[in-house]
Order: structure tokens, then sequence, then C-alpha cells
């Protein structure tokens, strides 16, 4: 398999888990404080949406890549 099929699956995939999921939510932690023995922190969820036609470009631009023919 050559390197530009491979890189072509990747694009489908990650197109069509972007579109399945619509974005990807992680915790980041903003504020640590430590008073004598208490501990206080606090940790903020951050989402960044995957907007549609970021996936859906994903998908088109691996499909083209998966059919192109490579002079060998």
């Amino acid at each position: 398999m050559s390197a530009l099929k491979l890189v072509a699956i990747l694009l489908i995939a990650a197109g069509a888990v972007g579109l399945v999921y619509g974005g990807i939510t992680y915790t980041k932690s903003t504020h640590d404080a430590k008073i004598g023995p208490l501990e206080f922190s606090i940790k903020d969820k951050e989402t960044v949406n995957i907007p549609v036609w970021a996936g859906v470009g994903a998908i088109v631009a691996g499909g083209i890549l998966l059919f192109v023919r490579t002079k060998t």
C-alpha cells in the first residue's frame, strides 16, 4: 500500500469521525491554590467544534486521493 493511499484512508476516517462526533471536549486545569494543608483546583471543560464542511471536505479529499493514479 502506498503512502498516498494510506493518507487517503486516514483522511476519510478523520472526516467520518468529525461528522459523527461533531467536536472534541477536553478538560483544562485553570487555577491551582494551596493554603496550608488544603489544595484547591478549578477545571474547565472546553469544547472545540468541528464544522460539517471540514468533515465533508476531508472525506472528499480522501476519496480523490484514493482514486488518483500515480505514475510509477
